[in-house]
């Protein structure tokens, strides 16, 4: 860990509602966009999904699966550059299934979510040699004077 990417800061909230066959990326880039989050990352999330679509961890390509799927658990980081974003579900039977996050996952009957952001802090996304991918990279806001925040 780098000294400078670990620093903090008081959070602000926001909560919205996707409505049926909404899909779950577009609804949390809009609000991101729409409330100017540029530090986010996800509090909560309930609801279900009619269609998922997963990178299972190693593996290349993305996997749809569509089915009847609870959200067990919804958790990354967001800001108007992208977002990395994790799940688990649960099918009719009980099992769970969870990866990363792609374009595709669709709501089934609702999924209320609340999103946080960091108002001291700026998320990008800069590529690291190590894992080969666009990484979370954390720093100071910097004021409309041109200083960082405190």
């Amino acid at each position: 860990m780098n000294d400078s990417n670990c620093t903090g800061s008081a959070g602000r909230f926001f909560a919205f509602r996707l409505s049926p066959g909404e899909d779950l990326i577009d609804g949390i880039r809009d609000a991101v966009r729409s409330e100017g989050i540029r530090a986010g990352f996800v509090a909560a999330a309930v609801g279900s999904l009619s269609r998922a679509s997963l990178r299972f961890a190693g593996k290349p390509e993305g996997t749809v699966l569509d089915d009847c799927f609870e959200i067990v658990s919804l958790s990354g980081t967001a800001e108007e550059g992208g977002e990395h974003l994790h799940v688990s579900l649960s099918d009719p039977e009980g099992n769970v299934v969870g990866g990363h996050v792609l374009q595709g996952c669709l709501v089934r009957t609702t999924m209320e979510i609340i999103l946080g952001d960091l108002p001291k802090l700026q998320f990008s996304r800069e590529y690291c040699p190590s894992s080969t991918y666009m990484e979370l990279a954390v720093h100071r806001r910097i004021t409309k004077k041109g200083e960082k925040t405190e």
